[in-house]
């Protein structure tokens, strides 16, 4: 049920809350803010709150204020701020004075995906898996490369050191109307991985920036630093983020048959991804770093699909509810609703010209036909394929995508005349992802 301004303000009334936090995200994917006071609200829903679009790195170019507009179903309380004087925090809409979308706005190009999926018929929901590093302070509480601990996958205390912080960012996220479904210790020394319980795109977006927000905050709360940064450790495992998507039209899930029974739609939007995942690499893998993580472990390096986790694309052993589709090429520095726009906008292109699928690759390398399609292996070559792409340009704004090329062209040409890559990538993302 949508929440009017009534229900906001009973809710503001009842919990003790003075400051609303208006949030939105730049183009990048980078959670930004404004907090007002609950008394505020009226003219807040009415008008909006103006802001100079000048200051939100790689916004496009605009002369004049945009406007905050708070979408009341995403009030959430923020557990980790006073119980007294308490603060919630909505995700906006962000408009022209005049009431048109922003062109910058990534969460509206998400839900116009979305939306454009409903009207054929499709209900899509999205479960994030996360993967994040634990660093120590140094003696001035700035970051060190410094893992928490020395743990590898699924060890327990005393050699898990994350576990009480892990408890306590999913006790929070409970406590925001995010639902934990598991977490435990990864592969790399310090590296940890939360999953969530699947929803709607548009909440599964809202839910992984909130995630990331509420790891670095309990990380910093313990004492620690959070790093989403892909491979910060040259020798450890990089850390990926999962996108699992499911389907359903009239109530039935189009991947209910697993790996071994894929119905023909199911075989579509898969093609449709496979098909698009070269030229979208800069969008879900948007860092110099991210391309380090590729070939490494079970980190997706060839496009194909199969059942393994070495897959790009893997299809569970798995029937009913939680049958799905699991992109494993991705990583947690992408703007999840850029990212997931450029999903579901490639699967459902698959499923338009219905495309057929190729055979799954359940071994580590093909030993025969053709040599497999491999994954962009540099943000300069993703570049490259991205700035020819007339299929991002059909799902994304064209001036959002010529901002988002532009600032990651700048960003590759400042690498390549780095002397030293490794202490560009440290500087220029270890402190901001």
């Amino acid at each position: 049920m949508a929440l009017t301004l009534q229900d906001v303000f009973r809710f503001a009334q009842e919990q003790d809350v003075k400051f609303i936090r208006l949030a939105f995200c730049d183009i990048f994917g980078g959670l930004k803010n404004i907090s007002v006071m609950t008394a505020e609200l009226p003219r807040v829903f009415e008008n909006g709150v103006s802001f100079d679009p000048a200051m939100i790195s790689g916004f496009p170019p605009v002369r004049e204020d945009l406007y905050l507009h708070p979408d009341l179903d995403t009030l959430t309380i923020l557990p980790w701020r006073p119980s007294q004087g308490r603060v919630i925090r909505m995700y906006c809409h962000i408009r022209h004075a005049d009431g048109r979308a922003f062109a910058g706005d990534g969460r509206a190009a998400l839900a116009r995906a979305t939306d454009w999926l409903k009207e054929k018929g499709y209900q899509c929901r999205i479960g994030p898996e996360c993967e994040f590093y634990l660093f120590e302070l140094d003696g001035e509480g700035n970051p060190t490369l410094k893992p928490q601990d020395q743990a590898g996958y699924f060890d327990v205390s005393p050699l898990d050191r994350g576990e009480n912080v892990r408890r306590d960012i999913c006790l929070t996220l409970e406590e925001m109307g995010i639902q934990p479904e598991n977490s435990h210790h990864e592969h790399g020394p310090g590296q940890n991985e939360i999953d969530f319980r699947h929803g709607d795109s548009l909440t599964a977006a809202d839910q992984l920036v909130s995630f990331r927000n509420v790891v670095k905050s309990i990380a910093a709360r313990n004492g620690l630093y959070a790093s989403f940064m892909p491979k910060p450790l040259a020798v450890a495992s990089g850390s990926g983020l999962h996108i699992n998507i499911s389907l359903s039209k009239s109530g039935y899930n189009i991947f209910s048959g697993g790996s071994d029974q894929l119905g023909e739609e199911a075989r579509h939007f898969i093609a449709g991804v496979l098909n698009r995942a070269a030229e979208i690499t800069a969008v879900l893998n948007p860092l110099t770093n991210s391309y380090r993580r590729f070939g490494a472990g079970e980190a997706p390096k060839y496009i194909g699909w199969g059942r393994t986790r070495s897959r790009l694309a893997r299809v569970p052993a798995i029937r009913g509810e939680y049958a799905r589709l699991e992109l494993r090429s991705p990583d947690p520095a992408c703007n999840p609703y850029l990212a997931f726009t450029l999903l579901l906008r490639a699967g459902a292109e698959g499923l338009e010209q219905k495309l057929p699928l190729e055979e799954p690759v359940n071994i580590e390398l093909p030993n025969d036909g053709a040599p497999p399609r491999k994954l962009p292996a540099t943000l300069g070559e993703a570049l490259a394929l991205a700035v020819k792409s007339g299929f991002i340009r059909s799902c994304l704004p064209p001036e959002l995508v010529e901002a988002y090329l532009k600032a990651k062209k700048d960003e590759w040409q400042a690498y390549l005349a780095a002397a030293d890559k490794d202490l560009f990538e440290r500087e220029t993302y270890f402190a901001a992802v």
